[in-house]
């Protein structure tokens, strides 16, 4: 994400518009209203097919906006959904904080399948959850990761793949992982969520 975005008001010229684009080699601006939000977005496509003398007649509205606190993959599905080339980044209060861009998230999600893999065993795996090194079997390719064992509890299940999502990387996973049996002559009791 970029922090120091370059914004313009509805009121701003069309031709200023178009001047900070080229001064700042960008392709789109997001239109600001009262307190920091975002009302639009206006993008070279608009200065090129809609003929308006303002930035606030120009854009598009309202603008799709991605929260910060969201995921990488998040945004990257939202853009995609969408068809937007850049996401203004918005707080809870829905302030603007910054921008996303596709070279953004691609430049994300170019990390080598070595380095998410590794990520994957040593940060959450091993980590976080503390599991042996055989309790889960790690594949990815293409940052789609495959997990893939045997363990004693679904929350482990559900941590292991809410945490290896959130790694950087990772595009997709998919769970081949399984829950082991409840033994009933263990004194311990299952797990609430098993």
């Amino acid at each position: 994400m970029t922090d120091e975005v370059v914004t313009v008001e509805r009121a701003t010229p069309s031709a200023d518009v178009a001047g900070l684009l080229a001064r700042h080699a960008i392709n789109g601006v997001p239109v600001m209203g009262e307190d920091d939000h975002v009302m639009g977005l206006v993008s070279a496509s608009d200065l090129l097919n809609k003929q308006a003398p303002t930035a606030g007649r120009m854009m598009s509205s309202p603008a799709v906006t991605v929260y910060a606190e969201q995921t990488v993959a998040e945004a990257a599905r939202l853009m995609t959904r969408r068809g937007c080339e850049r996401l203004p980044v918005v707080d809870d209060e829905e302030r603007l904080v910054g921008m996303v861009t596709r070279r953004d998230l691609l430049g994300f999600f170019l990390r080598p399948d070595s380095e998410v893999e590794l990520r994957i065993r040593d940060n959450v795996l091993s980590g976080v959850l503390r599991l042996q090194a055989d309790a889960v079997r790690v594949h990815v390719l293409d940052g789609v990761v495959v997990l893939a064992g045997r363990l004693p509890h679904r929350s482990l299940v559900r941590t292991a793949l809410a945490l290896t999502s959130r790694t950087e990387g990772v595009v997709a996973v998919v769970n081949r992982i399984s829950v082991e049996p409840y033994d009933s002559s263990s004194p311990q009791k299952p797990d609430a969520a098993s």
